[in-house]
Parts: C-alpha cells; structure tokens; sequence
C-alpha cells in the first residue's frame, strides 16, 4: 500500500514508519519537527540520542534498500497539506501529527489554545484534503483512552447501547477527558464522525493507551535508528520516569495514592495495530473505533514492577509518594474493552516480558544522560501560571508546496 505518516519524526510515528517500510509499504513521512522544538522550549531531552531525520532516512536506505519519502511542512498550513497529499496519492493516511502531551496543555492559556488549536484544525485539514483528493482514502488516527476518561462502567469501544424512555440506540460512548489535550482528541472523533457521515469517508480513530518500549526490530538495526524514551514531566511517561528513576537509584515518585488505572502496550503492538487496521479499512462511510492496548495497570503496580526488575539488576529502589499535581480520581474503577484488534489478529507483547530489555536496561544503558532535575512535576492542573510557562515554541505556518526531498 501507499502509506502516508503524518508526524514521522516522533515516538509512535518513526517506529511506524519504519516498520510499515520493512513490510514492503509504499511509505512517505510528513513532519514539521516541532517536537524537537518542544524539547529545546522546556529545556530538555529524551534520554536516547535522536540523530536528525534526514541521517535517520539516508542509514535506513543504506541498511535496508528501502526509500522512505519525506515532506517537510505543517498540516496546520492547507496549501502544504493537499499538495503533499496530491503529490503522494495515499491510499491510507496515518495520522500522528499533533501536540501530544496533556501536562503541556495545561501549562498555561497559550499552550491549551496551541494544542487545541494545531490539533483541531490539523484534523480538519486533512478530513477535507482526504475528501477533496483521494475520497477513497482510509484516515488512521491516532486517538486516546483519556477520551473516555475513568467511568463508572465498562468502557466500550467507541460506541454504547442505550436505552431511555423506552426507547434504544447506539450512540458514541460518552467523553470525560481529562485535559485540553484530551479534549483536543474528542473534537478530533466528532469531527471525523461527522466527516464520514456527510461525505462517505472511511476512517479507524485508535484510541491508544500508553505506549511503552524504544525497541523494535526496525529500531535495533542502528544506534542512528533509536526511538525516543521521554522521561521529564511534559512529555515522559510515568513508566519511563519510574525506570531512569530506578537507574538512578532514585525514589519512584508515585502522584497520590498510585490508584490510577490506564490501558498499556508495547510499541511494537503499536506498528502493528496501525498496520492491521490500513489492511482491513474502514467501510465508505463508516468511522470505526478501536480500543488499542493490550494491558491495564495502576500506577501503584507499574511502580512495584519497577522496583522488583530493579532489584534483579542489583539496584535498590524506594518507593514515595507526592501529592499529585493532576485533577483525578486516585482510586477508581477502569475496565476498557480491547478485543477489535486481537480479532484482526494482533498478538500482544506484555510488559512482564519486556520490562528488562525494552526499557530497565536502555535508561541503564543511557545513564549518563540522565537529568535528574526532570523527575518532580512542574505543571499543576489548578495553576494557570506554571514553573513550565516558557515561551512556546511554535512552527512557521508559511511552508512552500510539498514536493520529495531532504530536510
């Protein structure tokens, strides 16, 4: 197939990327690199070493044969967007392209309007490229489970059956997020919803749990092809912290009580869900939704998982608690149904047997560049003038029409 990545350069995308090429795809990355921006703005870095792009795609020609094209440009900007689209001719676009983090939107009013801004109307961009140029083409976007927030019942995936009144039907299951991030995804699924019923699109909003892991068979071929591994109070996440915590010999910092429960994968199940769902597309017409993790686990326990890996590798870890800077429910129930992708024939990889080699033994590997001045919370959910309230680094809109090439 011809695959277009929208946010090729980042975590989820670059692994995608590279797997869908070794797959024998027809693969183009667009990307605007302002992830690497973020970082500079918040004065940070992931702890693996992130060669530029154009480096990244010339050692994977060398290793492999395969040609990834790029597109350097913005899908905030239309012109950019439907030129790229245009030149490419995808038959499935998977959409990565956004501001991910919810303690960056939360930072203050400019990094909320930012987020839900570039995220919004980046998606209403491509809805109306899709329909404009390639109307047969399959969107994969890239949801969230704090779309749903924590619930009282069983989280169906996407839709729910009701009935009221006497009367029933099937209705997007109700929106609880948790940040303007997480608000910025739910405009994302109305927005798709309603663009494949008035226009007869076919899209797969995936509503992803939390990734984990920097390794994948594509990545493991070269130091220059290693993913990201983001451990700072923005943009890392809690099981990434707990384990350059745990290298460090340094208290896992558990926010609050540790109730909190969240979906889990591997992203090797990742590239691999993104690739089952551009085999089975979506109907004309029909908006999907897929639940895409594999595991569920509270915070408490990933941190009592870290600290029993840790200690296999001879380290003596301590557990702490804070007072936790989000507005959450540290105690709750949280049972989400994941069973569309394992139908389509995903078959998980689990924490337990990848915890050691995918994530302990990369932030041992890359201790040295470890900061520990990134490991406490400076984003508070209740304060709209944060420590973290620096300039916002923001990409130039003008960009000229998209057309193959270098960076």
């Amino acid at each position: 197939m011809r695959i277009c990545v929208l946010g090729g350069d980042g975590y989820c995308g670059w692994a995608t990327a590279l797997y869908l090429s070794r797959r024998g795809h027809r693969v183009a990355i667009a990307d605007n690199f302002l992830r690497r921006q973020w970082d500079f703005e918040l004065g940070v870095q992931t702890l693996t070493p992130i060669a530029p792009l154009a480096e990244r795609l010339r050692v994977w020609q060398e290793l492999t044969g395969e040609t990834i094209d790029l597109f350097t440009g913005d899908v905030c900007d239309y012109d950019f967007l439907s030129s790229m689209i245009d030149a490419f001719r995808p038959e499935a676009v998977v959409h990565f392209a956004e501001q991910r983090a919810a303690p960056y939107s939360m930072i203050d009013r400019k990094h909320a309007v930012f987020t839900q801004v570039n995220n919004v109307v980046g998606t209403l961009n491509l809805l109306f490229a899709i329909k404009e140029i390639v109307p047969d083409c399959h969107l994969v976007k890239l949801g969230t489970m704090g779309e749903y927030g924590t619930p009282n019942i069983d989280i169906e995936e996407g839709y729910i059956k009701i009935e009221h009144n006497g009367r029933s039907d099937v209705l997007p299951f109700p929106k609880q997020p948790g940040s303007f991030y997480h608000l910025s995804k739910v405009h994302d699924s109305h927005n798709i919803m309603f663009a494949c019923k008035i226009w007869k699109l076919r899209a797969t909003d995936l509503n992803q749990g939390v990734v984990y892991g920097t390794v994948t068979d594509e990545t493991s071929l070269d130091e220059t092809l290693i993913n990201r591994f983001d451990y700072d109070d923005v943009f890392g996440t809690v099981l990434n912290r707990f384990c350059v915590q745990a290298a460090t010999e340094h208290p896992l910092t558990v926010y609050g009580r540790g109730g909190q429960t969240r979906g889990f994968l591997d992203i090797r199940d990742t590239v691999r869900c993104i690739e089952l769902a551009c085999l089975n597309p979506a109907n004309p017409g029909e908006c999907r939704v897929y639940n895409q993790f594999t595991e569920q686990f509270s915070v408490m326990e990933l941190a009592q998982m870290v600290q029993a890996a840790a200690r296999k590798l001879g380290l003596n870890v301590e557990i702490d608690h804070l007072p936790a800077p989000r507005v959450e429910a540290e105690a709750h129930y949280y049972n989400a149904k994941h069973s569309k992708l394992i139908e389509l024939g995903l078959r998980p990889h689990y924490l337990s047997d990848s915890l050691l080699d995918s994530l302990m033994n990369i932030a041992i590997r890359y201790k040295d560049r470890i900061d520990i001045s990134l490991f406490l919370p400076q984003v508070n959910w209740q304060n709209s003038r944060n420590q973290r309230a620096l300039p916002l680094a923001t990409a130039q809109r003008k960009t000229p029409v998209a057309t193959p090439g270098g960076d």
